[in-house]
């Protein structure tokens, strides 16, 4: 048997056909190379399989053969599928196989991605997870279980205009198998086949490869994608597995509308878990939102939706009140028998129809409550199994008489716009349900944010399926303008939408600590007094009072300085230092001229808050003073 290439390899012809070039990456497996095809003059990707052990069981070799045919098999039956890497040819050379494979220029993996360059938007994790999502549906239709979805199998590459991470393609079929087949298992006794922190609870515990266990390692994938780390990690993979099977995903911070589909995704058990049908319409309303008209109190513009530093909180009835226990999805209706139909390839079809349930759900009798609500996109019906309190505290669902919006968020009448309210969550800040409270005066630090738009909903089903990324989008231009900050969906329930006005309320609320007052036009320039960087936005004239007080003023009266934008400092600066650096860090990342100053007519200045600082908030006010000294007005770019 064929032992690692001497000196890297590079130069060795194979089958007398392929010229290897040079290493594109190593795996458990062997090595990946480029390599140039002299029969058709193209380039090609060699997969090698290498003993690196001369020691190693020939059971293993046998078994690491018999994978990477495998993969060839595998993939090449989902050959002209766009979203799975394609497999030209299997070949022999020295008596071990090589998989010829689609050279792609310009990839990188999702795991690659996100270490370079962070976290992903939900709806660019959307997008990706519905590509993926049609690969895996189009093994799992012919038998095929992939077993190893995590970021580092999925490749993102430039489409044909260039576009880059345009197109999503899911490789590495090396373990997949087809259970009901006579398939020959090349697999050792007592070894998971799968990554640790990305492998589905039962199979962790040895059970047999499913739809559902990709599924549920798809959602880990996507986890990953939004956040920036596991949903799983842990120091070792012992402790991963221990926690795949034991313990609840670890809180988002930033999947926004996603955060209810991964819980669904998540669910350990894999006859609760959310089927690929499912999953595929609400990965579907994510990345393409319904649109629904604006009402008159928000009065703004129409912003882009998605927005890769926003975070949203997920809606009332998809998380349970129970800290870290996720929420359910409950089966799709069956669909009208049909004649059987090959599935074709490609996006997702925009009819209704949907792949069949394979599995029943079992329903937590007693501690559990049905809501049956409607997606908005594809009219999906989805039944959501909401947790409630198990320590006897009865039901937070709407059916508290004169509760618009339930028992977990407590209030008696509907909010209205502009109203500041206090949030007490039960756990820690964006965890689970918050009772909310009005803030008449809406100073102080009781204010944790207001209300800045609502959203008209056709049902209370529409408004569950639909509010948090209407929120998303109706607040992203007010969010934008702000500094740590983001959007919250409070959602009618079945019995008070009527009461609630039949429409969402979208607050933004301070994302680590208070807003201190007002926010955006419900601010009063000439009046309005802020002692904190929350209420402060970019573009603000401003009027300083003391070191912790400054006055929102009108920009075509003289004031004296304008907001340009917010420079956070690390957490360990002090008070002191900010004041020495804040000048310099404040030119050196918004210098004036970007912002349509003339040089010369304005100088960099700033303005931290010292009682905002000492309870962490070390964000720095970047501001402009005139070059002449005195007050500015009619300057403003």
């Amino acid at each position: 048997m064929q032992s690692e290439a001497p000196h890297g390899g590079a130069g060795r012809v194979i089958a007398d056909r392929y010229v290897l070039l040079n290493r594109l990456g190593s795996g458990g497996m062997g090595h990946v190379w480029l390599a140039h095809d002299q029969q058709l003059d193209c380039e090609v990707a060699l997969k090698e399989v290498v003993f690196r052990n001369p020691g190693e069981a020939e059971r293993d070799r046998t078994a690491r053969v018999a994978r990477a045919r495998a993969e060839a098999r595998h993939a090449a039956v989902l050959r002209d599928h766009p979203n799975v890497a394609t497999v030209h040819d299997v070949l022999e050379y020295d008596g071990l196989p090589w998989i010829v494979m689609e050279y792609v220029p310009g990839a990188l993996d999702l795991k690659a991605l996100v270490t370079r360059r962070g976290a992903l938007a939900p709806a660019e994790c959307a997008r990706i997870g519905l590509a993926v999502l049609d690969a895996l549906t189009a093994g799992h239709d012919r038998g095929i279980m992939h077993r190893d979805v995590k970021p580092a199998n999925i490749l993102l590459a430039p489409d044909r205009t260039g576009t880059p991470y345009a197109r999503v393609l899911l490789t590495d079929y090396g373990i997949s198998v087809q259970p009901h087949t006579q398939e020959t298992r090349y697999t050792r006794t007592h070894v998971l086949i799968g990554t640790a922190g990305y492998l589905a609870p039962e199979r962790a515990q040895g059970g047999p490869p499913t739809p559902e266990s990709d599924l549920f390692s798809l959602g880990c994938t996507l986890y990953y994608a939004v956040e920036g780390y596991g949903p799983f990690d842990r120091d070792s993979e012992i402790e991963a597995l221990t926690a795949v099977v034991l313990s609840e995903p670890r809180p988002t911070l930033r999947a926004g509308a996603l955060e209810p589909l991964l819980a669904a995704m998540l669910e350990k058990d894999p006859a609760r878990r959310i089927t690929a049908a499912d999953t595929e319409a609400a990965l579907s309303a994510i990345v393409t939102p319904q649109a629904h008209p604006r009402t008159q109190s928000d009065l703004g513009s129409q912003p882009q939706w998605a927005n890769a530093t926003t975070h949203t909180a997920a809606p009332e009835v998809l998380v349970s009140p129970i800290p870290h226990e996720p929420a359910w999805y409950s089966p799709t209706p069956p669909a009208e028998p049909s004649a059987p139909a090959d599935r074709g390839f490609g996006p997702p079809p925009a009819t209704t129809t949907r792949r069949p349930r394979h599995r029943a759900w079992a329903l937590l009798a007693g501690v559990a409550t049905t809501v049956v609500l409607t997606l908005a996109v594809g009219g999906i019906w989805y039944g959501v199994e909401n947790l409630r309190d198990l320590g006897g505290s009865g039901s937070d669902g709407g059916s508290a008489g004169g509760k618009p919006y339930g028992n977990a968020v407590g209030l008696t009448e509907p909010l209205k716009d502009g109203d500041c309210v206090h949030a007490v969550w039960p756990d820690k800040r964006f965890s689970g349900t918050p009772l909310l409270q009005v803030v008449p005066q809406c100073a102080g630090p009781d204010v944790d944010g207001q209300v800045m738009a609502f959203y008209e909903a056709s049902s209370a089903a529409d408004a569950r399926a639909g509010g948090a990324a209407q929120c998303e989008q109706l607040t992203s231009e007010d969010r934008g303008l702000l500094v740590d900050v983001r959007s919250y969906p409070v959602l009618p329930t079945d019995e008070g939408f009527d009461a609630a006005g039949q429409r969402v309320v979208c607050l933004v609320l301070g994302e680590r600590r208070p807003m201190y007052g007002p926010i955006g036009r419900h601010r009063e320039p000439g009046k309005t007094v802020m002692e904190d960087t929350a209420t402060i936005q970019m573009r603000d004239c401003l009027d300083k009072i003391t070191d912790n007080k400054i006055r929102l003023a009108w920009c075509q009266d003289p004031h004296q300085s304008e907001v340009l934008g917010f420079h956070e400092m690390s957490a360990g600066t002090t008070y002191g230092k900010a004041q020495k650096t804040a000048k310099k860090a404040c030119f050196e990342n918004m210098p004036p001229e970007d912002y349509g100053y003339a040089p010369d007519t304005v100088l960099p200045d700033f303005w931290i808050s010292e009682d905002g600082w000492k309870k962490g908030a070390h964000f720095v006010v970047c501001t402009v003073v005139s070059a002449r000294g005195g007050t500015m007005e009619g300057q403003e770019a």
